[in-house]
């Protein structure tokens, strides 16, 4: 059921995401395709009507900002509808994307972190001092597809790294969220991003599609417009049920990626090893922070144990799916 329209407001809207927006950079450079002679601003009137579709819908909207400042009919036509606002800068933002750890982090506001595995690796002090700043930590890997056996090994070390720094501050007192370890513990089934399921993007051109990523990749991949609707084709793809290695899996955590499925596997609803790998060692590092919580006194008496397991990919044990 859709529950979430996300508008971007400008081309180069910055990405809160594994994928690259034009504004920001990449290695190696990311072409983009297709939108040439754009006016890089959604139009007002466009905007208008966006809001007026999640409005008809009953849809939360989620408004993603351009590092530069909009004119002010825009702030009244977005100040006339209920709404988050995801920025690159701290001002007046719900949600603040950082695409370095270089950068100065905002205070009391929730953070998405855009970094890639060699950053992280070698800072993950600074990634740790980040959650003395936020409430919400979202670390976001946006070249997961790379990972190697060596890269897995690492990551679990970072993660270990983490998991103390959110431990010493729950012995604190505090209730640090982040992510990669905070979320798994407090759920009981999959919690994904839900892109072509319960959420849509509006780009500046009119035009729906599954998520801003699938719109910077192929401007031609939209999946209806504002004077038509939505058309997704194989609807049911996007949905959990129809995902046949992701229904089976506990790792409840992960973001179960579709444009990133598609990259690596061609198939919305099919996972890389990778981005398996990456979210089970995600889930075991949380098991193992949710049982040195314990130690130190009750902590969330509700939720069951996270079971140990003996593989990192679910594929692995596809002779026990019932």
């Amino acid at each position: 059921m859709l529950q979430y329209l996300i508008i971007l407001l400008d081309e180069a809207s910055t990405s809160f995401c594994r994928y690259t927006a034009p504004s920001q950079p990449s290695d190696p450079p990311t072409p983009f395709r297709g939108r040439k002679g754009s006016k890089e601003l959604i139009p007002i009137e466009t905007l208008r009507q966006g809001i007026r579709f999640g409005m008809t819908e009953n849809l939360m909207i989620q408004f993603v900002y351009p590092d530069k400042k909009l004119p002010d009919e825009y702030a009244e036509v977005i100040e006339s509808i209920d709404h988050s606002k995801i920025k690159p800068v701290k001002d007046n933002a719900d949600v603040w994307v950082m695409n370095a750890l270089a950068e100065a982090a905002p205070v009391n506001v929730p953070i998405v972190l855009r970094i890639g595995k060699k950053e992280l690796f070698e800072n993950s002090d600074d990634a740790c001092s980040l959650l003395d700043k936020t409430p919400r930590l979202n670390i976001v890997l946006t070249d997961i597809e790379t990972f190697k056996e060596e890269d897995f090994a690492a990551y679990k070390e970072v993660l270990g790294r983490l998991s103390q720094k959110v431990e010493q501050m729950y012995v604190e007192g505090k209730a640090p969220q982040l992510n990669l370890l905070t979320d798994r513990m407090m759920l009981s089934q999959m919690n994904n991003c839900g892109a072509g399921d319960t959420s849509v993007t509006l780009a500046p051109n009119g035009k729906f599609y599954v998520c801003p990523a699938f719109y910077y990749e192929d401007e031609a991949d939209s999946i209806g417009d504002l004077e038509h609707g939505l058309d997704i084709r194989n609807r049911q793809l996007y949905k959990l049920e129809y995902a046949p290695i992701c229904r089976h899996c506990d790792a409840w955590q992960c973001k179960r990626c579709v444009w990133l499925n598609r990259k690596t596997t061609l198939e919305v609803n099919t996972p890389s090893h990778e981005q398996c790998v990456v979210a089970h060692l995600e889930r075991n590092a949380s098991r193992e922070l949710l049982q040195n919580i314990r130690k130190h006194g009750t902590f969330l008496p509700e939720q069951g144990e996270i079971k140990e397991i003996d593989y990192l990919a679910p594929f692995d044990k596809k002779d026990t799916w019932q």
